[in-house]
């Protein structure tokens, strides 16, 4: 295996685990402060996401079993 084989897993747009973490380090730096509320608002968005899926389901159910 040649020694600069990077898993393609881990190559994202071209850009090693190395770079990654540079980026990721910046974006901490960056958005530090702001993160915990932007992951709860995403977070409260995933949840009412998955209440709204649950509720067409729900309905498509019902109206399967009527017919």
């Amino acid at each position: 295996m040649h020694p600069d084989f990077v898993s393609p897993s881990l190559a994202i747009m071209g850009l090693g685990p190395v770079e990654l973490v540079i980026v990721a380090g910046v974006i901490l730096l960056l958005f530090g402060s702001r993160l915990p509320k932007v992951m709860r608002s995403l977070g409260q968005g995933i949840v009412e996401f998955k209440k709204g899926v649950q509720g067409i389901e729900d309905d498509a159910h019902r109206e399967a079993t009527r017919e």
